[in-house]
């Protein structure tokens, strides 16, 4: 069988066709990818980043939003003083996992204020 010229043309209109259709959906699959995948992983290794760096001392509030003063580190937990007992020792210990660390407020020793949990955080909020 044979194709006449009209019936060639609309053939190959019809295959250009299809790359013009996929172009829109993998513009707006790397738009996705620039706007909310990338600056999202790179939130979330900064943070990883900041939990690694935890020591002892150091004034941090978790997700739930409790604040405290980090008193003990352990592979995969991390101790929080939240409150002090009249000589200033710490009165209440709570333990939580290392991933529910939002934050650093302050470094030991240092006074720092944590500039990497203003980057972590995500909206600025304290």
């Amino acid at each position: 069988m044979q194709l006449t010229g009209d019936a060639s043309m609309v053939l190959a209109q019809a295959a250009t066709g299809g790359l013009e259709g996929l172009l829109l959906p993998l513009v707006f699959l790397a738009l996705l990818y620039v706007l909310l995948i990338r600056p999202q992983s790179k939130r979330r290794k900064e943070l990883a980043k900041l939990v690694a760096s935890l020591g002892v001392g150091d004034l941090v509030a978790t997700v739930g939003g409790v604040h405290g003063a980090v008193v003990e580190l352990d592979g995969e937990t991390v101790d929080l003083a939240v409150t002090e007992d009249a000589h200033g020792g710490p009165d209440v210990v709570m333990r939580f996992d290392r991933n529910a660390i939002a934050r650093v407020i302050e470094r030991a020793g240092s006074g720092e204020s944590g500039a990497e949990a203003d980057e972590t955080d995500g909206d600025g909020d304290r």
